[in-house]
């Protein structure tokens, strides 16, 4: 890479002109000629880096094109067609966009033409270890049939991240577009898994204190808060899952992240730097993470998607032992086992539905028979939702035991039909602001117009009155498998009684499915004194009765 001293050695004397130079340079590296334009439904037409361009055009990349982003969303929303494949190509752009605005707005950060298409590539690839039905894959498919193994996509992006380099030799490529390996490499795995081993002491810097990542110094730790942001959870990655998420299920997207883009620069906090952004938009931020629960309560954890997800996982379940899938040197592996080689897992996609559906196998008729009911719309019936108080969260420990206690009990009124652990399904649903209980907006520094380069936090109270007062929640989702109404008479009233012995909140329609349970907890049925039933119609007659009533006194005294 060309620097100042280079300059100064070739003749280039004055310190001006050497600055305009090594822009002139750096805009020809971010710029390129031969550049591809590709057509975005959400962001318009988007130049994409030749090199860029080289990673899409592989069997890894394209292969995003036949993995759903919202997995089995897509049978509850029709609309939500879209796949990994364009949120990534989105992702990249964007982070193209966040790092060249902090580059042009602050070119003491020194950020060069390499810094620009690592971020890039780091937001193209980040999801490349995606599984069929996208997070139904790691979430509910591999813990179930890969029991002792922590495994999540990221770790597959990585692995499959270097398989993509290796198995179409770009290593070229990249040093042809001025990288250096293995250096930018690791730059660029870093920003999609975070540091190698968290903890240790992989990256000391100068002055002696841990820095946990190799691709860069701590001088440039901000570029690790573009693609996957894991101080504050502001990232492009967000930004456009949030815009196309919104645009292809026909719901608001209130946040606005070109605005942020004009307002982000980078200050020093402490010993580090990170984006930041002007104290005015802390309300748009709130907003932004609005939108996420929203989106979470709408259509990610849809009652009817995840039942559908819950059902597709089971037929996998049951197919996992008789797919065969080939991988490297021939070797045979089966939907499980795939993500232990990236030659076998390049061929797992969303086609394994129509596999298990269309094949002829014996073996397979229950996972065909699961698919086809979800195909019907027979699907396992929906049994209510609850929540434990704040202080009674269910642990994880404690997931896999929750239909056995619904089972288990015993209600007051005599059932007609005896229901096992096996005839209910439970799904619990974590519900936060994307870090637990915490407010993600104390991470997230801000600057004032009159000091860009002094941040300040501000608390929550700062901001509004009628911001949560909690971040966090559980809905516990329960369904029955079975479908006659004897069944579900009685699955709503052990629901309902489980919810009383586990003082969870009541069911929307306990009152209708079990009206002789609900009266059996006092404060199930307290009234508040702040509520008005009152039809405003009936509220009016009275009033004129009352009127008429008083009018016919008058006339007798």
């Amino acid at each position: 890479m060309l620097t100042q001293r280079d300059l100064e050695k070739a003749g280039v004397s004055i310190l001006g002109d050497r600055l305009k130079l090594i822009k002139c340079i750096n805009t020809l590296w971010q710029n390129p000629i031969d550049a591809k334009v590709f057509n975005d439904p959400i962001h318009g037409h988007i130049e994409m880096h030749p090199l860029l361009v080289r990673i899409i055009d592989t069997p890894q990349f394209q292969r995003l094109r036949f993995i759903k982003q919202l997995g089995g969303v897509y049978f509850v929303y029709p609309g939500a067609s879209h796949n990994r494949f364009e949120h990534s190509i989105g992702v990249a752009h964007l982070a193209g966009q966040l790092v060249k605005a902090l580059c042009g707005r602050q070119p003491e950060l020194q950020i060069n033409h390499r810094d620009i298409l690592c971020v890039q590539i780091a937001g193209l690839c980040h999801d490349l270890g995606h599984g069929p039905f996208s997070h139904l894959f790691d979430g509910k498919f591999i813990p179930l049939t890969r029991k002792d193994l922590k495994w999540k996509h990221e770790d597959a992006s990585l692995t499959m991240f270097e398989h993509l380099i290796t198995s179409n030799g770009l290593e070229a490529t990249l040093l042809s577009y001025g990288l250096v390996l293995p250096e930018d490499l690791k730059f660029i795995k870093e920003q999609i898994r975070g540091p190698a081993t968290r903890g240790d002491r992989v990256g000391v810097d100068p002055k002696g204190s841990e820095w946990p990542y190799k691709g860069r110094p701590r001088e440039k730790g901000f570029l690790y808060e573009i693609v996957a942001n894991k101080r504050s959870g502001i990232d492009v990655d967000k930004w456009d899952y949030f815009a196309r998420d919104c645009h292809h299920l026909g719901i608001r997207n209130n946040f606005d992240f070109e605005r942020f883009l004009k307002f982000a620069r980078v200050c020093e906090v402490g010993k580090r730097k990170h984006i930041c952004t002007r104290d005015k938009e802390v309300g748009d931020l709130y907003n932004m993470f609005h939108t996420r629960n929203t989106l979470h309560r709408r259509a990610y954890q849809h009652r009817v998607g995840n039942i559908i997800g819950c059902m597709i996982t089971e037929a996998m379940v049951l197919a996992d032992p008789h797919i065969q899938i080939s991988g490297a040197g021939g070797k045979i592996y089966t939907i499980s086992t795939a993500i232990d080689d990236m030659e076998a897992y390049t061929k797992l996609t969303d086609n394994i539905f129509e596999q298990i559906l269309y094949s002829s196998k014996p073996e397979l008729w229950e996972a065909r028979k699961i698919l086809n009911n979800v195909l019907c719309r027979r699907l396992y019936k929906w049994i209510g939702q609850t929540q434990p108080a704040a202080e009674a969260m269910i642990e994880q420990e404690e997931f896999n035991e929750l239909a056995n206690q619904i089972a288990a009990v015993a209600p007051s009124t005599s059932l007609e039909v005896k229901l096992g652990p096996e005839d209910f399904i439970v799904n619990v649903v974590q519900m936060d602001y994307g870090m637990a209980e915490k407010d993600p907006i104390n991470k997230v520094r801000f600057y004032c117009k009159n000091n860009p380069n002094r941040t300040i936090k501000i608390r929550k109270d700062q901001v509004s009155q009628l911001l949560p007062e909690r971040f966090t929640e559980q809905l516990i989702q329960v369904y029955c498998k079975k479908s006659d109404d004897q069944s579900l008479q009685a699955a709503r009233k052990q629901f309902v009684q489980w919810c009383i012995n586990r003082d969870f909140t009541k069911p929307r329609d306990g009152d209708i499915v079990a009206p002789e349970l609900t009266p059996l907890k006092p404060d199930w049925n307290n009234s508040d004194g702040d509520s008005d039933d009152s039809d405003p119609w009936d509220e009016l007659q009275s009033q004129r009765q009352a009127n008429s009533h008083r009018s016919l006194a008058k006339a007798f005294d």
